[in-house]
């Protein structure tokens, strides 16, 4: 891959990671807020209990998306960065315009997916 195109993923994954880090900041903002409520009944009690599970999904999902950009940027440091771990052939540039931080190729994904 050339240094341009390294360039251009390394931007798009710095820039992703501080989207990351905002959002999950965001998120356990709300959380903290949603524990300090004084709440009167088990209707607000439940909502609330709903809402702190579904943030806390989405602060994990972020988590793990942000573990694999970090893994990625290590990558594209060490030069390895687009090559499948699979099958160890180069994953497509569309591929990774879509999803920077693949580690495998269409058709490994789809051998993943399907075991």
């Amino acid at each position: 891959m050339q240094t341009s195109e390294l360039n251009y993923f390394k931007e798009l994954l710095e820039s992703r990671k501080v989207q990351i880090k905002k959002n999950i900041n965001g998120v356990n903002a709300e959380l903290s807020q949603l524990n300090s409520l004084e709440l009167n009944d088990e209707g607000d009690h439940a909502s609330v209990n709903n809402n702190a599970m579904i943030e806390s999904a989405i602060v994990i999902q972020q988590t793990q998306e942000l573990s694999e950009i970090e893994v990625t940027l290590g990558k594209i440091e060490n030069l390895s960065y687009g090559i499948c771990e699979m099958c160890e052939d180069d994953i497509g540039f569309q591929r990774l315009k879509v999803k920077p931080h693949a580690i495998y190729c269409i058709d490994c994904r789809e051998i993943i997916e399907k075991t």
